[in-house]
């Protein structure tokens, strides 16, 4: 394994696909495995509560190069299969509305971010299942039109951990993973043997599908159609190994969805029973390449969403130091 993924896209592997499938009693049955309700005190910051001040002080211990990576899509504000809802950018402020000197120039942004197209973070407020909200609080009553009261983007604050890249591709000498492929608990423990990493209590885990190299070479699709991700049989795994969260080049499940009613059965696992906040539509090619030139795949990853009370996430631009 060289860890650099080939040039030409392979076809997808052998019987690879986003099975199998997954009946609702065995999702449920499931759910109630990895869930950790009752376990913190701050159950609004639920798994982010794993990240003590001695793991903050390992995970910068991982800084050698000093090189800094962030890990954000640009602000996309053009329409497409995979941007329904485009992102706002406009000039406020040209130079004109205020006294001559100096001059100033403002724009305006806006985003409905809980999508496929911006970089973001999802709070525990984001997701309920069965009607309640992680830490088993009732979603009807703590969300409403002025937010949320339990769970929100702002109690989580920011997160300093040890980052691990799960970088699928470079592991298996590919490209990328094609759209519909599902990420196993087995893939997972391949992935860490091959890359030298293993995943341990309290970091953060990126999965690399390659979608964006694959989005910049063959365009764009829509990815709630098919994308690659974990399948749900991943997540006992990971909730083992006591991860506080998780993310990656997609929303982290793949889809089509292996499990029958469930459109987000990841989402469902991580945030409502794990208590784990998730990072939707990251870039991580550049990431893949440093790793794969500094022959590691574990760094420091800072992630600080924005301070919004009531909010059920973030955009957000995480950082990798290496």
């Amino acid at each position: 394994m060289t860890g650099n993924p080939s040039d030409a896209p392979p076809p997808p592997p052998t019987g690879a696909g986003n099975g199998p499938a997954v009946s609702r009693r065995e999702f449920d049955a499931l759910f109630a495995t990895v869930r950790t309700w009752g376990r913190w005190t701050s159950a609004d910051r639920g798994a982010w509560n794993r990240v003590t001040p001695d793991r903050v002080r390992q995970a910068t211990a991982l800084v050698r190069t000093g090189t800094v990576i962030p890990m954000a899509r640009p602000w996309d504000t053009a329409a497409g299969p995979d941007n329904s809802k485009p992102a706002l950018h406009f000039m406020s402020d040209l130079g004109d509305a205020e006294a001559p000197e100096p001059s100033t120039y403002k724009d305006f942004l806006a985003v409905d971010y809980h999508g496929k197209a911006v970089s973001h973070l999802d709070a525990l407020s984001h997701i309920a299942y069965r009607g309640h909200l992680y830490d088993g609080r009732p979603a009807h009553e703590l969300v409403d039109s002025r937010g949320a009261r339990f769970g929100s983007v702002s109690a989580l604050g920011c997160l300093v951990t040890r980052g691990v890249l799960l970088d699928l591709p470079a592991a298996a000498g590919s490209a990328w993973l094609e759209p519909a492929h599902a990420v196993h608990a087995e893939d997972i423990v391949a992935t860490e043997r091959a890359l030298g990493v293993t995943v341990g209590d309290g970091d953060a885990v990126l999965l690399r599908s390659g979608s964006m190299r694959r989005r910049r070479e063959q365009g764009a699709w829509n990815p709630d159609a098919a994308s690659a991700g974990f399948h749900v049989d991943a997540m006992p795994l990971l909730a083992e190994r006591g991860i506080a969260l998780l993310g990656g080049d997609g929303d982290s499940d793949v889809r089509p969805s292996p499990v029958e009613g469930v459109h987000s059965p990841v989402h469902a696992l991580a945030i409502a029973a794990m208590g784990v906040p998730l990072l939707d539509n990251l870039d991580l090619e550049a990431l893949s390449t440093a790793c794969a030139e500094a022959g590691r795949y574990a760094f420091l990853l800072l992630v600080a969403p924005l301070n919004i009370p009531g909010g059920t996430g973030s955009p957000v631009t995480p950082i990798a130091v290496l």
